[in-house]
């Protein structure tokens, strides 16, 4: 037969969230990631094709990010 669970290994889970209600856990200071953080350290694909567009570079549409910085001279 089974053994049940145990007080202590409940314990944890109805503690629910924080008292300023935001989660807690080992997890919880992970989310995000670190360009969360950080900020941005490089423009994305959608910047750096918004100044294609700008420039008007031809083929700026089949450019992948790394053509798109080449071609910007970025």
């Amino acid at each position: 037969m089974p053994r049940g669970s145990s007080p202590e290994r409940e314990r944890p889970y109805e503690d629910g969230p924080s008292p300023d209600g935001l989660p807690s856990g080992p997890s919880s200071g992970l989310r995000g990631g670190p360009r969360a953080r950080t900020g941005a350290q490089e423009p994305t694909y959608e910047q750096l094709y918004a100044e294609a567009r700008r420039r008007n570079i031809r083929g700026r549409s089949d450019m992948n990010k790394t053509q798109l910085k080449r071609a910007l001279g970025s």
